[in-house]
């Protein structure tokens, strides 16, 4: 039985007993593929989970507390399941995961950007999987990728590609990583000096349109009606379109992530453009990690910031 069916199968069974099955199903362009609710067995036959299975199906797990819900998860989403579970924003008896093993997720911005000169991401009429590639037929023909040219960047570096903490594990458990995060991007930028790191920023935020949809698709960003970007008392933000709200809003939205990301990198995908924004998180996580011992979405226990401890060990700031 193929993976797929295995899925099929899967969600029929979850549906005996949860209200419904989130997942993945065709999207508006054959490149995406949208969130699937499904609530009848008709449903299960749209499921697919494979390298266009890009959004994180945990964000909507907040809005069905206190029903039964299954889930269909790859690593970075189910991290992101056990984050909302330490937290206490949702009931691991509540969530029926089935997970699966995932070797990386379709960047569509690279695909266009192979496509240019030959047609536009939304005329691909058909993708097929191969070993380590994927191939697109378009209106003047086929093109062949390898996968790993057109993955998203977050995926070259995941290091739990297996579904962590699945009731239901479908497919065959790929081999995860056992080196440690290089965080090379943020070597990168850390080596400019000072006056150049804020220069990027400030290009960066520029082009920021306050949309907030890097705030939207962020499963762990559960206060969106107490948002500092809509409050109004106290007032944080201005609606100027100035550079320096935008960054504020950023490093606010930053911090109250600290500890909690799980590097799923929904918030810079879904930014129409561009920002890179999972650089402010991935500064704050690699900090936690090393203060804290403490990996979002891994280890067991709330995040360090939402804890008190009079003495940290790594710090040590009473012996100053």
């Amino acid at each position: 039985m193929s993976m797929q069916d295995e899925l099929k199968s899967a969600v029929r069974a979850a549906l005996a007993d949860c209200d419904c099955v989130i997942g993945w199903g065709p999207g508006p362009e054959v490149l995406r593929r949208s969130p699937l609710f499904a609530r009848q067995e008709a449903d299960a036959d749209l499921f697919r989970a494979d390298f266009q299975a890009v959004n994180n199906p945990a964000l909507f797990l907040p809005e069905y507390k206190g029903r039964k819900v299954g889930v269909v998860v790859k690593g970075c989403d189910a991290r992101s399941v056990g984050q909302l579970v330490n937290e206490g924003l949702i009931r691991r008896e509540e969530v029926h995961v089935i997970g699966f093993p995932c070797d990386g997720v379709i960047d569509v911005g690279k695909v266009a950007a192979r496509l240019e000169g030959l047609c536009e991401p939304g005329e691909v009429t058909s993708l097929r999987e191969e070993a380590g590639a994927v191939v697109l037929t378009h209106p003047g023909g086929e093109l062949k990728l390898e996968k790993n040219d057109v993955r998203a960047d977050k995926c070259g570096r995941c290091r739990f590609p297996n579904a962590l903490d699945a009731d239901l594990f479908i497919g065959a458990p790929m081999e995860p990583s056992t080196g440690e995060d290089p965080y090379d991007d943020l070597k990168a930028l850390e080596s400019r000096p000072y006056e150049e790191r804020m220069a990027f920023w400030e290009r960066e935020m520029s082009r920021c349109i306050r949309c907030y949809a890097c705030r939207n698709a962020c499963p762990l960003c559960v206060c969106r009606d107490q948002c500092v970007a809509v409050s109004r008392d106290p007032h944080w933000l201005t609606q100027s379109d100035g550079v320096r709200d935008k960054l504020f809003f950023q490093i606010i939205h930053a911090s109250h992530l600290a500890g909690r990301c799980t590097g799923c990198g929904e918030c810079e995908r879904a930014c129409p453009v561009g920002i890179p924004v999972l650089l402010l998180k991935r500064a704050l996580s690699r900090r936690v990690e090393d203060l804290f011992a403490y990996r979002a979405g891994i280890d067991e226990g709330r995040p360090p910031l939402l804890t008190f401890s009079l003495d940290e060990p790594a710090i040590k700031e009473r012996h100053w």
